[in-house]
């Protein structure tokens, strides 16, 4: 009876085999693709298997992608029970590893840790050479943290934001404002409170924000929106002055600065935040898989902390709210665009 049974098995495991071989050679294989798709329990069970995990951030190492990525990646090697390896591609504002991610195999073994820019604001200011579409090349797995701007003017500035508008408005077009580039959400943020604030700034742009912050000690610049993992320790030291943050509400990341909207400027919201997502097309098995999976982890009190510590607040998201994401911030930051009438094409 014993061997009876072994022997089914493996008549059972030869059929199959040759049943795979068969659909293969007569459905060809973007059909047997289609095939495994539609039998997800197969597919999540090939996956992963013997192969690393390549997480592409397309900033440097040592940037804020790059450190929260690596945060996120050790938990996550522990959860597949596989290596993950952290590659950085950085150019063209995140352009270029987006891009390569976009056309990478749809097979669960490349994946993208990135910012809002390379998702939201590069198709409109890159209508000809960006070389891929976020919508269509990309498939959202999840959102993984978010963190407002911080305004900050220069130490010698003694007021509240009402104060340094009114200061703005009496000096038009004398006071310079910083940015880390033309199209960067440091400029896309001051653009569009200038326009809401009726105030005009001359927009100068700098290689990064640690320039911006030399620039602002010696004088040369009066404010700027800046990230707070390095706004908020030249705050500390009294090397500059924070006039609030671009949260709709108060945020526990920097919990004494009062929210723009809550100044007299209702609305007014300028977010970072971070995402994961995978080659459009990736198996719904796979990205179901890593969305459960990440959800956990970013939820986890010890990520919480390392997000927090880079002044992040650690927020998951479906796939779904990920992508409804992607494409209402496109609308609104595509207008502030066409209103500076910019392109880096």
């Amino acid at each position: 009876m014993l061997r009876f049974r072994l022997a089914r098995v493996h008549i059972t495991s030869v059929r199959s085999s040759r049943f795979h071989h068969a659909c293969a050679t007569m459905l060809g294989l973007p059909l047997l693709a289609i095939w495994l798709l539609l039998n997800p329990i197969k597919a999540q069970a090939a996956w992963p298997s013997d192969r690393s995990i390549h997480l592409i951030v397309p900033f440097p190492a040592g940037s804020s992608p790059d450190l929260l990525a690596r945060a996120i990646a050790e938990p996550l090697e522990k959860k597949l029970s596989q290596n993950i390896v952290i590659e950085n591609k950085p150019g063209a504002g995140g352009n270029i590893g987006t891009r390569f991610v976009a056309h990478a195999a749809p097979d669960g073994y490349t994946l993208l840790y990135t910012i809002n820019g390379p998702l939201v604001t590069a198709p409109a200011l890159y209508k000809k050479t960006l070389g891929y579409n976020p919508r269509t090349d990309l498939a959202p797995i999840t959102l993984v943290a978010t963190s407002p701007n911080v305004l900050v003017v220069g130490k010698s500035f003694d007021g509240s934001l009402k104060d340094f508008i009114d200061q703005a408005k009496a000096k038009s077009g004398k006071l310079n404002y910083g940015s880390v580039g033309s199209g960067s959400a440091s400029q896309l943020a001051m653009e569009l409170f200038k326009s809401q604030a009726g105030v005009d700034l001359l927009h100068v742009p700098y290689a990064g924000f640690p320039q911006i912050t030399t620039a602002m000690i010696a004088g040369d610049i009066q404010a700027a929106f800046m990230v707070p993992a390095i706004a908020m320790p030249q705050v500390k030291s009294g090397k500059i002055k924070a006039l609030g943050v671009t949260s709709l509400t108060a945020i526990d990341t920097v919990p004494d600065l009062k929210p723009l909207a809550e100044q007299g400027w209702p609305g007014f919201e300028a977010i970072s935040w971070n995402a994961i997502l995978a080659p459009a097309g990736t198996p719904l098995a796979i990205t179901q898989k890593l969305q459960r999976d990440l959800a956990e982890i970013i939820s986890s009190d010890d990520i919480q902390q390392k997000l927090k510590a880079q002044y992040f607040s650690a927020i998951g998201s479906s796939s779904d709210e990920l992508r409804q994401l992607i494409v209402q911030e496109q609308a609104r930051w595509e207008k502030v665009i066409e209103q500076l009438q910019l392109s880096l094409d």
